[in-house]
């Protein structure tokens, strides 16, 4: 089955904010929450997206640079907002925008961003095709013209890797 065939989705329908207040547990001695902490949840909400839209198993294919722009401390809110960018004929690219508010101030700061990829995959664990999107509004349709210019990033990236390695 091609993707042609299924009806493609609007980025809203698999659209997800996610929300935890952060613990101790999550932060090392000073209260700074562990950068992979953030990231644990970053996957989750990604492949949560992507499952979303997909409607069946992902995995995640590929984690683009993440960058960190301010901490998040123990006791502050980590809000994660993440939706589709781009659909491929197997694989989405996710975007997930990374907040921290404080409960005290209601101060909330873009504490980090990032682009993950995921495959969708059939019964078998091969890949399997996913619904194409519908992006709406203009920030929908810049963030997959965006897309779409990582993915070309990412092909290139991966055609000079493998001439390296066969040379």
């Amino acid at each position: 089955m091609q993707n042609e065939e299924l009806p493609p989705k609007k980025v809203s329908e698999s659209a997800t904010t996610m929300v935890r207040l952060m613990m101790p547990t999550d932060a090392n001695p000073s209260g700074n929450v562990f950068g992979g902490t953030i990231m644990k949840a970053m996957d989750e909400i990604a492949a949560i997206v992507a499952t979303r839209h997909a409607r069946k198993n992902v995995v995640t294919a590929s984690i683009d640079r993440m960058n960190f722009f301010a901490p998040v401390f123990v006791g502050d809110l980590l809000i994660l907002k993440a939706s589709i960018n781009y659909v491929g004929n197997t694989s989405m690219e996710i975007g997930v925008r990374i907040e921290a508010e404080n409960l005290k101030t209601g101060k909330t700061t873009h504490t980090g961003s990032c682009y993950l990829t995921y495959v969708a995959l059939d019964e078998n664990g091969r890949p399997s095709p996913v619904p194409k999107i519908i992006p709406e509004t203009p920030e929908e349709k810049r963030r997959w013209q965006e897309g779409l210019a990582r993915r070309k990033l990412r092909e290139a990236e991966r055609a000079a890797l493998e001439r390296d390695t066969s040379s």
